[in-house]
């Protein structure tokens, strides 16, 4: 018996329910829009999920289901009612533009009904497929567990996110091995499989009022982990509260909802990984009805270098004169903000200001100089203050927090993040979260929410030497595909592994000054930092006149050259004008730069590129111009760990 068509978005969806007798306990289908993805449910003795790419296995069935107290196991003999098939082209226009201005939202979609109050919903897209649970049950539900993941061959080879513990900073290096030896290892989200003819992502979205996701190795794949509800907790300061007391479950939640979307991004080349837009397009959407107010931009940054500065006529420190000097380096150069971070308070009160900074003063100052100031703030201490400190930001006239250090991602922490960004967005107050577990959907759906750290970023180099080129050219493809990524580049002492030295207070970062550029262009984050010092900007004018140029909203993102751990090219419009990042790791490479993405006409071309020597010396740069059109192929040459970027206008 066939049902009526239902108009939805852009292309008809046609909902079928099947007859009752032909629900036979059989694997059901469902392909991506361009039919290369196949996704297989099978409803036998267990629900179970598998893919295919162009018809040659690609995830192997693997178990999914969800264990409820009193209820039992979603998923475990499961009986079919009824299932809907439904197809969506649709276009979205995201508040904050982080790849494009435009996102299209082109999927097939399946919904299937199972007795005793569950349905499982499944997405394909040519770039992925996606599915969650959704329950219908009256009053609260204990989740005890979740069965999620994926099977792969042993020998596919996973880019290992190492986690000790799930209390984490969620900071990841990536290193490759076989599936096979990931076994009782405690593995982070997102996380990269790479086999089979092709790339897969597995992470989240749309997570609310739910713990996040990690993954552990076993010996058919990677199984789903969860932290459990906290009980108890331990604060030892202002900003490590480890658990103490878990409960043997996971989540307490409503029993009727939608539970977060597990997702595989999957690209038989590794540049698909970065146009994919499912953890946006899948995250739940804006519930803000005003947002003219929320004003992405670049941010001067105060705590990588310590607040130490050269070349002023005043010894510099956590004081008012500092920061002066932060909101007129801002100002004179077309910065939106600058970050107040730790030392602007007495720890433990944010309602104390250290009595070296007249805020007032310094708020007064930035709002004539057209610049917003951002306060840093550790995560505990918000959620004990939280009403009285974000009131008392508004009326200083500040323009976001920075939140850090909450290292947890169970329920309530999950709960906290979307707690901090409806209280901060009521203020008007953009958020970064600092300290964070990776994006999962939240700045969708608080688009106030403008940027996470969860990766290992630049700050490393002040005690570690393991933040090499390597990593910088693997991060784009794992953790940025989550979303946008506080990774705070802009280094401008430069060194190649021989030369390099941490230093707490007088950082410099691995590989070359243009390697630091061209993460302008490449790493996505609309609030994106400078993270050095105005002094040491100002004694590098070229790298400054650069980087101050560089959008953080994108209107389209192509990518050129791509390979994972090795290399990246992309170019990026805004408008009329496009921009050209590229990296490598620690081999130099030669890539040709093909124009033909252009328009019709002629176009100027100004380089930033490593120079001759800059094999032997990170720092040398060499800048170059010429007029182009579509047709013209230019070579771009990067030396070892080196960079090369251009900023493309349109001749008038």
């Amino acid at each position: 018996m066939k049902h009526a068509f239902l108009a939805r978005h852009l292309a008809g969806a046609l909902i079928l329910i099947a007859p009752l007798a032909a629900l036979a306990a059989r694997p059901l289908e469902l392909s991506s829009p361009d039919k290369q993805l196949r996704v297989t449910i099978d409803t036998g003795e267990r629900l179970a999920f598998a893919v295919s790419l162009r018809g040659a296995p690609l995830v192997l069935p693997t178990p999914i289901g969800m264990t409820l107290s009193g209820i039992g196991t979603l998923g475990e003999k499961p009986r079919l009612l009824g299932q809907r098939r439904h197809s969506v082209d649709a276009t979205l226009r995201p508040v904050v533009a982080q790849k494009s201005r435009l996102v299209r939202d082109h999927y097939n979609g399946l919904q299937l009904d199972f007795a005793g109050g569950y349905a499982l919903e499944v997405r394909a897209y040519d770039e992925g497929v996606a599915y969650r649970f959704r329950t219908s049950f009256p009053g609260k539900v204990t989740v005890e567990d979740e069965q999620a993941g994926f099977n792969v061959l042993p020998q596919h080879t996973l880019y290992w996110p190492q986690e000790k513990s799930m209390q984490s900073h969620n900071e990841h290096y990536y290193q490759p091995m076989p599936v096979a030896e990931a076994a009782g290892k405690l593995v982070g989200v997102p996380a990269l499989v790479q086999g089979g003819g092709a790339h897969l992502v597995f992470t989240e979205s749309g997570l609310r009022d739910y713990p996040g996701l990690y993954l552990r190795g076993d010996a058919a794949g990677l199984r789903a982990a969860f932290p459990q509800v906290a009980l108890a907790e331990t604060a030892r300061d202002d900003r490590n509260v480890p658990v103490t007391q878990e409960a043997p479950y996971i989540a307490r939640t409503d029993g009727k909802r939608d539970f977060p979307w597990r997702i595989l991004g999957i690209a038989t080349d590794a540049g698909g990984l970065l146009l994919n837009q499912m953890p946006y397009l899948l995250a739940d959407p804006q519930v803000m009805k005003e947002t003219g107010w929320i004003k992405p931009g670049k941010v001067a940054w105060d705590w990588y270098n310590g607040n130490k500065l050269y070349g002023v006529p005043f010894q510099s420190g956590l004081d008012t004169r500092t920061y002066r000097h932060y909101i007129d380096f801002a100002a004179d150069n077309g910065l939106e903000y600058i970050i107040m971070d730790e030392g602007w308070y007495k720890l433990g009160d944010l309602l104390a200001v250290k009595p070296e900074i007249d805020m007032q003063q310094l708020m007064d100052h930035a709002k004539q100089r057209g610049v917003g100031i951002i306060l840093w703030v550790s995560w505990k201490t918000l959620d004990t203050q939280l009403t009285a400190a974000l009131d008392q930001f508004a009326r200083w006239g500040a323009a976001g927090i920075k939140v850090d250090f909450m290292q947890r991602s169970d329920q309530w922490m999950v709960n906290y993040y979307e707690r901090v960004a409806r209280e901060a967005a009521a203020r008007r107050l953009l958020v970064d979260f600092h300290g964070s577990f990776k994006p999962s959907g939240l700045q969708r759906t608080w688009p106030n929410v403008l940027t996470f750290e969860g990766v290992k970023g630049l700050e490393n180099n002040k005690w570690s030497d393991k933040q090499t080129p390597e990593h910088d050219v693997t991060l784009p493809f794992i953790r940025m595909f989550a979303g946008p990524i506080d990774y705070t580049p802009g280094a401008m002492s430069n060194a190649h592994r021989k030369d390099f030295v941490a230093s707490f207070d007088r950082p410099m970062s691995q590989g070359t000054r243009v390697h630091q550029l061209a993460m302008y262009v490449i790493y996505e984050s609309p609030l994106q930092m400078l993270a050095d010092s105005p002094s040491q900007y100002r004694a590098n004018p070229s790298s400054l006149e650069f980087i101050r140029q560089i959008p953080v909203e994108w209107d389209e993102s192509r990518v050129l050259h791509a390979q994972l751990g090795r290399y990246v090219a992309m170019a990026r419009r805004r408008g009329d004008t496009w921009y050209v990042g590229a990296m490598t790791g620690t081999d130099g490479r030669d890539l040709e730069l093909d124009l033909s993405f252009l328009g019709e006409g002629s176009y100027q071309f100004e380089s930033m590129e490593d120079g001759p020597n800059a094999a032997v010396f990170a720092i040398d740069v060499q800048k170059g111009s010429a007029s182009v059109t579509r047709a013209t192929r230019l070579p771009m040459r990067l030396a070892p760990g080196g960079g090369w970027a251009a900023i493309i206008r349109k001749s008038k």
